[in-house]
């Protein structure tokens, strides 16, 4: 009975092996590709991973960073709208300036005012009281001289009624009021010519100083608000209301870093393609007359022809794609810049990898 059954499950095996043969050997039917790889149309093309950008004439897309630290309080600007030259973008708390600004732009109108003052010197009314203490003091004078004059006579007619003592004394008083009238007299002079041309100098170069520093701090007040430096696009808004910014950026919370607060794009009818070519291929890269191109967007078959703009001639460590500095290989690149007129029938976004095959025309 034992030997039966171990009969009948080694046929059992032997059918399911035999099966299993067949099934296997049965040669399945390749799957047709989404799309076809990419391949050189040039004979001795040069490959190059690219990365498209907005297109400017020089340089590449416009990392926004503010010139004074602060939280933002108003966003203006949405990604992807368009933005003209001067347009207000992103406006940072300006309180704390605000409050200098205007206690500078007071002290510059004190000043002004005090120099209003020594210029409208001398006041009527001051001059008019100068001139009565000049009529005081010349009316003591008469008294004073009067009463010497009586004191003599009196003396030479009969110098017994009055004493030398008496005389002297009167002499003396003749002598203060002569005194005291040439220094009312200058002072009513000294206040007719209105101030000194140095107080006045001193006072215009305060008021100067001042103006200038409420200008500066004016000047500084403007800052508080980000404005689009060129025509363009916004590409991308790295911030938020409530943020805080400095000079360096604003702190990514996905990157981990520090990025730009806003990037902008050229609002040009054309898109631009940065390709980095490996420094043992840049001997084979032609003659900037002759460097034809195309581009292949990845995942796609499409291609599109590309317009030789430059070549950015400085050979630099490679760097990913992802824009961050700290991704470096051993690899050093040339990078080359193409142009490309936007299509319609396709939606591409600055920021994009591509393909890219340079050759010679």
């Amino acid at each position: 009975m034992r030997t039966k059954v171990i009969f009948v499950l080694a046929i059992i095996g032997l059918v399911a092996g035999l099966v299993s043969a067949y099934l296997f050997g049965i040669e399945k039917k390749p799957q047709t590709p989404a799309f076809n790889p990419a391949s050189n149309p040039y004979g001795k093309g040069i490959y190059a991973n690219g990365i498209i950008e907005s297109y400017q004439l020089n340089g590449e897309n416009i990392n926004i960073y503010p010139e004074v630290a602060g939280t933002i309080t108003r966003i203006l600007v949405s990604e992807g709208q368009n933005v003209r030259k001067g347009m207000s973008l992103v406006i940072i708390d300006d309180s704390v300036q605000r409050a200098i600004v205007a206690q500078q732009k007071s002290q510059a109108e004190a000043a002004h005012a005090v120099l209003q003052e020594l210029r409208a010197q001398p006041r009527k009314e001051t001059l008019a009281v100068a001139m009565a203490q000049v009529e005081y003091a010349s009316a003591g004078l008469k008294s004073a001289q009067d009463q010497l004059d009586k004191q003599r006579k009196a003396y030479q007619l009969d110098p017994g009624s009055v004493s030398r003592d008496t005389l002297d004394n009167a002499e003396n008083a003749v002598k203060v009021a002569k005194t005291n009238f040439e220094v009312v007299r200058k002072q009513y002079e000294l206040t007719k010519a209105g101030a000194w041309i140095y107080d006045i100098r001193n006072q215009e170069n305060q008021y100067e100083a001042s103006t200038k520093a409420y200008m500066a701090s004016g000047a500084l007040l403007d800052k508080y608000i980000i404005k689009a430096p060129a025509d363009g696009v916004i590409l991308s808004i790295n911030t938020a209301v409530g943020s805080y910014i400095s000079a360096q950026g604003s702190y990514d919370t996905y990157a981990q870093g520090l990025a730009p607060v806003l990037v902008m794009g050229g609002a040009e009818k054309y898109l631009g393609v940065r390709c980095y070519i490996d420094e043992i291929l840049v001997h084979r890269l032609p003659q900037p007359a002759k460097i034809s191109a195309k581009m292949f967007i990845r995942g796609t078959d499409i291609n599109i022809p590309l317009e030789f703009v430059r070549i950015q001639p400085y050979v630099s460590p490679k760097i990913q794609l992802s824009n961050q500095r700290t991704e470096r290989v051993d690899v050093r690149v040339l990078p080359v810049l193409f142009r490309f007129g936007k299509p319609k029938n396709v939606t591409l976004y600055p920021g994009q990898l591509v393909d890219v095959y340079v050759g010679e025309k």
